[in-house]
């Protein structure tokens, strides 16, 4: 190409000037086709014209700019320049061509097409034989990639440059030499950064080009084997190693950049691994401060820790007497060789630094032949193996009472870590020796004090127990005192009622009787509703709990609540929908709201309103936790009203037995303490929220029933007792005899076959035999080991399909389990009428 351009220029030549188009010739004919074909764009220009106008141009041209021959023949140049041109460029060119010498500059070009591109040009003047400039030729090329990869070369030299110098890390790069033997000798730095010196202290400037002998002669020869094998192999390595001579560790990576040299990366470590040392030894310290039970010894092994780690030749813990100035050494840690000083030494012996300990001052010296304080003993410091030493006081409220020391047969500079580490060592100690020593003496304190606390507790314990027992006493009081007055009552009607009976038979006047025999009866209700009251107070009374529609119920009483409260007090019930079915006794649910309606009736004299509520209730443990119930889901049946509310001293006596507010005469004050019993039996709580003046609302929580609700019994109307229709055959078990006897008397006066047992045991062996037995009615309570319920149980394992009939004034929780009583159970409370025995009977014996 070279060889076309320069004959290109020598035709050029041997072309007279002034022409836009040259005569073809032979010649120039096979140069012009020639360069035509060349890759490289050219053009010539001719100078002697106005504007120096393009006046040849190639193929390689045309297609490098877009133009065709026509459009560039005869234009300047400057046409494909344009706004992006760097004038400096121009300006180059244009000097070029005034003074008539090659150039080559870049420009940035335009095509046809408005793209643009980098053009290296080069122009070169073409002479004449007479040596007048004829043309200017000129070669074009496209440089616009190659520049950018340039510009990228640069950058990213620039930008590693950058990271280089601005590594944390030291950075080297070494050629290694070797002697005639080909062993590794030296080696000569050839990259630093600045972190080098920074973590080295040399000086960058000064080690650049040199070989290491000039610049850190001591460096272990280690660091020159591992350099010269990684230079050899190309094998990378990890090291971490000392440089004494700077008193530093460094961890360094090792690699090979280029054959027979290395590059190291390296991190000072050394703060790194006195750190770490000083964890793992201060963890293995609070090890022994932990474990160590004994002041004296726990001192012990704390400072022969120290010593051990430091590399002393001695570490004890001695106590001080300061004024006599001496130390007590308890047995002291040694290296190998060293003798021990266990003992009392005085310090006036070892020289004046006495004074200083006294002052609390750390003394520390590095060697006891030039410190002052001790150049004049030092014979006898190193007769015990202390030719530097640290003394470092322990002081309690202001006084100086115990000394931790380090000793060492040879001088040495001891450093301030090792100085920090042996004050924290020696407050730690310190702290944990008067914790021992505390310890101990709280112990012995704790033993002396033992009986007089065990003598002190059985004391109270005792008192406790008969402030209980009183407290207990004056409740039976209150509570016996009440029922022998309200039971005085009804055993006068009642003794009252049968003598007149009696009276009345002797003189033959037996149109009276019936009168007195309904005034005995009446009394003996009266008094079985008062033991009721009492059993639902004490939480004993005798429950059927059953799947109960809770809003059925309160619709049903709603009525017979209204007729009951009077005219002059608004029902108003409002019944949730969807609402859970409850565990619980119906009948005494129903007697409960009765009660609670009443006494809302009888807080508003002047009239009022009374709310019944239903509602379902989620209670989580916090809410459960808060009413004294287990979580789970609840039934509330609130009754509120308008009333004259209650003050915070009524609400909490108000569950209290006998207690009421309202006039002597006109309450028991045992209402709300069934309620509660009844309630609380069941597995619910109550709960009493009242302001003065502002009502009250009584809330009963019912636990829920899960299961489906059962349907209604076959209603019958009253009619007069059923008899026995087929031989029915009931066995009887009652330790009462008088209660036996009239059951008894009762079945066969119906026409049933009545089996008498007195006791669990008899009543066991009925039913272990042939007889035929429809019915079992027994009482709970019973004599001779077995109670009512385990004759049950037995008696259903005897006969899976027997009917069972409790009868009892007393359960003690021993009728019913998992809150209601198997189906084919049931339960009749004492006492009772004939015909509700009879009508409980029939129902039980009948098939379902």
């Amino acid at each position: 190409m070279e060889t076309a351009n320069t004959a290109l220029r020598v035709l050029l030549a041997s072309q007279p000037p002034g022409r836009a188009s040259m005569a073809p010739g032979d010649d120039y004919a096979f140069l012009s086709a020639t360069v035509e074909k060349a890759r490289s764009a050219m053009v010539v220009t001719d100078p002697t014209l106005p504007d120096n106008p393009i006046v040849f141009a190639n193929k390689a041209f045309r297609t490098l700019t877009g133009y065709s021959a026509e459009e560039v023949i005869g234009r300047n140049c400057r046409f494909m320049q344009g706004a992006g041109t760097d004038p400096a460029g121009i300006a180059a060119l244009s000097e070029a061509i005034r003074n008539r010498h090659d150039a080559t500059v870049d420009l940035l070009n335009y095509r046809k097409d408005g793209s643009s591109f980098i053009n290296e040009l080069f122009i070169s003047p073409v002479f004449g034989p007479d040596g007048d400039l004829r043309y200017f030729f000129g070669c074009q090329t496209d440089v616009t990639q190659l520049r950018k990869a340039s510009d990228r070369l640069v950058g990213a030299e620039h930008r590693w440059r950058q990271r280089f110098e601005r590594l944390q890390e030291g950075f080297l790069v070494g050629e290694m030499l070797w002697d005639a033997n080909g062993e590794p000798q030296d080696f000569r730095y050839l990259e630093i950064n600045d972190a080098w010196g920074r973590l080295t202290g040399l000086s960058v400037e000064s080690a650049l080009g040199r070989p290491n002998a000039e610049v850190l002669a001591d460096l272990e020869p280690e660091w020159l084997d591992d350099f010269a094998a990684v230079a050899l192999s190309g094998e990378p390595r990890t090291t971490t190693r000392p440089v004494r001579a700077l008193g530093r560790v460094y961890e360094a990576r090792i690699f090979r950049p280029e054959p027979g040299q290395f590059a190291v990366l390296f991190q000072d470590v050394s703060q790194r691994l006195r750190e770490e040392a000083r964890r793992d030894f201060l963890l293995r310290l609070s090890d022994i401060l932990r474990d160590e039970n004994h002041p004296d010894e726990l001192a012990h092994r704390a400072a022969a820790l120290l010593g051990a780690s430091l590399g002393v030749s001695r570490a004890g813990y001695g106590t001080i007497d300061p004024l006599a100035e001496t130390i007590l050494i308890a047995p002291d840690w040694r290296s190998p060789g060293t003798s021990s000083i266990a003992g009392v030494l005085r310090f006036r012996d070892y020289g004046s630094y006495i004074d200083d300990l006294k002052q609390g001052t750390t003394v520390v010296i590095d060697d006891t032949r030039l410190d002052p304080r001790t150049a004049a003993n030092s014979a006898d410091l190193e007769a015990i193996n202390a030719r530097s030493f640290i003394n470092m006081p322990v002081t309690e409220e202001g006084g100086f009472v115990a000394l931790l020391f380090l000793t060492n047969n040879l001088p040495r500079a001891w450093t301030a870590d090792e100085i920090s580490l042996m004050r924290e060592v020696a407050e730690r100690t310190r702290v944990a020796v008067a914790r021992r020593r505390a310890e101990r003496d709280l112990r012995r304190l704790t033993a002396s004090l033992e009986s007089e606390v065990e003598a002190r507790t059985q004391a109270l314990l005792a008192a406790e127990e008969q402030l209980r027992q009183s407290q207990k006493m004056e409740a039976v009081g209150q509570l016996t005192g009440g029922i022998a007055h309200d039971f005085n009552n009804l055993l006068t009607g009642i003794s009252g009622s049968l003598e007149l009976l009696t009276v009345r038979l002797e003189q033959g006047r037996l149109s009276e009787l019936g009168r007195y025999v309904a005034s005995a009866q009446a009394a003996a209700q009266r008094a079985a509703a008062l033991t009721h009251r009492l059993l639902a107070f004490s939480r004993r009374q005798t429950l059927d709990p059953k799947p109960t529609a809770v809003n059925e119920l309160v619709v049903g009483m709603e009525e017979m609540i209204r007729r009951t409260v009077g005219p002059a007090i608004e029902i108003a019930v409002r019944c949730s929908a969807e609402l859970w079915p409850a565990i619980v006794d119906p009948n005494q649910l129903e007697n409960a709201l009765l009660n609670l309606c009443l006494n809302a009736r009888d807080a508003m004299p002047d009239g009022g309103c009374v709310t019944i509520e239903t509602g379902n209730l989620a209670l989580d443990d916090a809410a459960a936790r808060e009413r004294d119930l287990p979580p789970g889901d609840y039934v509330s049946l609130c009754v509120a009203d308008t009333g004259t509310g209650m003050t915070p001293d009524v609400i909490a006596r108000a569950f209290d037995p006998f207690f009421t507010t309202k006039p002597l005469g006109q309450g028991t004050g045992l209402g709300l303490s069934m309620i509660y019993g009844f309630v609380r039996q069941s597995g619910g709580q109550v709960r009493i929220s009242s302001e003065l003046g502002h009502g009250t609302s009584m809330r009963l929580f019912l636990p829920r029933h899960h299961g489906r609700l059962e349907g209604d019994g076959d209603s019958r109307a009253a009619a007069a007792p059923p008899r026995a229709e087929q031989g029915e055959t009931v066995l009887v078990v009652d330790d009462e005899s008088g209660v036996r006897i009239l059951i008894t008397e009762v079945l066969e006066e119906l026409g049933y076959v009545a089996i008498e047992a007195a006791d669990g045991a008899a009543g066991l062996k009925v039913l272990q035999s042939d007889a035929r037995v429809d019915l079992l009615v027994t009482d709970v309570g019973l004599p001779g080991g077995m109670n009512g319920r385990q004759v049950a149980d037995a008696a259903r394992l005897l006969r899976p399909e027997l009917k069972i009939l409790f009868v009892t004034g007393y359960a003690e929780n021993a009728v019913a389990r998992s809150g209601y009583l198997e189906p084919g159970m049931h339960v009749l409370t004492k006492p009772f009428t004939i015909d509700v025995l009879a009508d409980r009977i029939r129902t039980l014996i009948e098939p379902s």
